[in-house]
């Protein structure tokens, strides 16, 4: 499973084809008018994967040719090489950012115990952001990875907020998925299974009237929930719709009172991943 998980995760990114599009997308617009990211670790072919020095000087190379850019303003480990010497990783991306061909650097999905790890090397560049998995019904970070890293100056840039689009409110129990959702794909639809369960679906339906009650979306207060929490910078979403991105921006602005923080917690209490 877990072998089928890592390969389906790559295809999802083409193997850098996707920085290829975002490259001709971008293509002639002023650099200095958008902020661009990528990461590295898992595979990009059948023998380059990881954060080995080597991996990490051809990588960022590899990506600002298919992006078409001089350097990207934040580069980021996919996930933790338990493979690779931390320090070597870390002086490697070092030297990425002192060569200008990244402007900051971050990290994703790693332990509090391992970005603590990276800081208290000498002598290397610090991470700038940590990519966790956060959401109403995934809090693990909240335990020792915000604290750790707010007190380091580490933002949150957070990734499934609505948790691969449940917490939308889109399924529903006794109900096959909406055609086209992603719940239907098969490159995708792996990382859903884990929020489609009775019990995460009832909790999910019990946060409507809350959503209803401030006016809001299901999506917008998923999205509230998370953005509530200083040490979160961004929340990464995906929309097919120009509507939804526009809803979804304007999350931005909405506050949640204590009222409504303690009515959200009641209604996901028992299938919360803490």
């Amino acid at each position: 499973m877990c072998g089928q998980r890592v390969r389906r995760r790559h295809n999802v990114y083409g193997r850098g084809a996707a920085e290829t599009v975002l490259g001709e997308v971008l293509a002639g617009r002023e650099r200095s008018s958008y902020v661009l990211a990528t990461k590295l670790y898992f595979p990009m072919s059948d023998e380059d994967r990881g954060l080995s020095a080597e991996q990490v000087r051809k990588q960022i190379d590899g990506s600002l040719a298919r992006l078409r850019t001089d350097y990207v303003d934040l580069y980021q480990c996919h996930r933790y090489d338990s493979e690779t010497p931390l320090e070597e990783t870390m002086e490697a991306l070092t030297e990425v950012v002192r060569q200008g061909k990244a402007r900051y650097i971050g990290c994703s999905e790693w332990s509090a115990a391992q970005i603590k790890a990276s800081l208290d090397l000498p002598g290397v560049e610090r991470f700038t952001t940590n990519q966790p998995l956060y959401s109403i019904l995934v809090r693990r970070v909240e335990a020792e990875v915000i604290p750790l890293s707010t007190a380091s100056g580490i933002s949150q840039i957070v990734f499934s907020p609505l948790a691969q689009g449940a917490l939308t409110g889109k399924y529903r129990r006794d109900e096959a998925p909406p055609e086209g959702s992603r719940a239907t794909s098969q490159r995708m639809g792996w990382a859903i299974d884990r929020y489609l369960r009775d019990d995460v679906l009832a909790a999910v339906d019990r946060l409507r009237p809350i959503a209803d009650g401030l006016g809001i979306t299901m999506a917008q207060l998923a999205l509230a929930w998370v953005l509530r929490e200083p040490g979160v910078a961004s929340a990464i979403v995906g929309a097919t719709q120009p509507e939804q991105v526009e809803a979804n921006a304007s999350a931005s602005g909405i506050e949640l009172d204590r009222t409504t923080l303690a009515a959200i917690d009641e209604a996901v209490a028992g299938v919360v991943e803490y």
